[in-house]
């Protein structure tokens, strides 16, 4: 049987650069195994590198950003584009 840490460290790793702010740190957001379920990060650019070398993450696709998207109109608007 697997430990919950082991189960963790199977899932891949997702980076979205959202963002560069005052031309030194890059903003994006990182999850693991499920791409809709993120946290917002800002590191410098070189920090930034390193941390996604030792995560082993890797960019979400064009239809992973899709998905992403839309699940945060579904959240924010109950259905995704529609405004109550």
């Amino acid at each position: 049987m697997q430990t919950d840490v082991s189960v963790l460290a199977e899932q891949p790793r997702y980076v979205r650069v959202t963002g560069v702010r005052n031309n030194r740190f890059v903003e994006f957001d990182f999850s693991i195994g499920d791409p809709t379920l993120f946290v917002e990060l800002m590191l410098p650019f070189e920090q930034f590198r390193q941390f996604c070398t030792r995560q082993n993450a890797r960019e979400l696709s064009t239809e992973q950003q899709a998905q992403v998207d839309y699940d945060r109109l579904k959240w924010r608007y109950g259905q995704p584009g529609v405004r109550q």
